[in-house]
């Protein structure tokens, strides 16, 4: 696909401040554009539903970001320990990224946020399902543009070839699963699910539980395609670390869906008594 977006050539201050080039590439320009989304979203949401300043949004996204480089980074060690551990300048590169790293650690900022600012953390978690999957659906649009987290070779109607010398995928010139279309598609249902789920929620906190099974499940068959065999397995060839981390999830996500659901039901039979 297409690395670069787009390379401008500079000359004068600009150049000398810059160097002859300014180099705009596809993965980061689609983060930034989901952050961008992801924040509308939420500034959108919080105003109407909780009246929070934008102000209280902009500072709760900077420590996402945060959270979100930090965990991505702390996960990608599992992938290659001694790669990692041994060039530490290779791991804080713009290369590599684990997702479920981002999402893990980005969970406990958000609960501590809400109760510091005293807002409903159910209510809130339930909002920023819709604004993970925002974010994320573009950042999986970078993820092929770049050709990162690539597929197996494939030779059927879905494949996708990647041939720039830039591209991440391997090998190249050669027809391969289109994992991260897959997985747009795939969070692309998700969000749509979720949002007229949200309108009709049985309790606070249903739509970030199902949202954490959803993907967790998808996640799970996607990973199936892929053919980045650097990611890491915990069994080779049949359960990658990712995999785990989603059944984990699963797991965790189901226990509190049954719990705040039969929360939810005995309040409603105790408020008709």
């Amino acid at each position: 696909m297409h690395p670069v977006l787009y390379k401008f050539s500079l000359s004068g201050f600009l150049g000398n401040l810059f160097g002859e080039h300014l180099t705009i590439y596809s993965y980061g320009f689609f983060i930034v554009m989901g952050a961008v989304m992801g924040v509308a979203y939420l500034s959108y949401r919080g105003k109407k539903e909780f009246n929070i300043p934008f102000d209280t949004v902009n500072s709760l996204f900077l420590l996402l970001l945060l959270g979100a480089f930090i965990g991505g980074k702390f996960f990608l060690i599992f992938e290659d320990p001694q790669r990692y551990t041994s060039n530490l300048s290779e791991l804080f590169s713009g290369r590599g990224f684990v997702f479920y790293g981002s999402l893990l650690f980005c969970i406990p900022i958000m609960l501590w946020f809400f109760r510091k600012h005293k807002l409903p953390v159910l209510d809130m978690l339930d909002i920023m399902a819709i604004v993970t999957v925002i974010v994320h659906g573009f950042g999986r649009i970078g993820c092929f543009m770049a050709g990162c987290c690539y597929g197996k070779e494939y030779h059927g109607p879905l494949s996708v070839t990647f041939s720039n010398p830039e591209s991440f995928a391997k090998p190249l010139n050669t027809p391969l699963h289109a994992t991260q279309l897959y997985s747009v598609f795939m969070i692309l249902a998700i969000g749509i699910a979720l949002y007229f789920i949200k309108h009709r929620k049985a309790f606070p906190g249903q739509v970030f539980l199902l949202y954490l099974i959803l993907y967790g499940i998808g996640r799970s068959v996607v990973e199936i395609f892929r053919g980045d065999i650097s990611r890491g397995y915990v069994i080779d060839g049949v359960l990658s670390h990712s995999q785990l981390i989603a059944l984990i999830v699963i797991g965790i996500a189901v226990y509190f869906y049954r719990k705040l659901r039969i929360n939810a039901k005995k309040e409603q039979v105790a408020n008709s008594s």
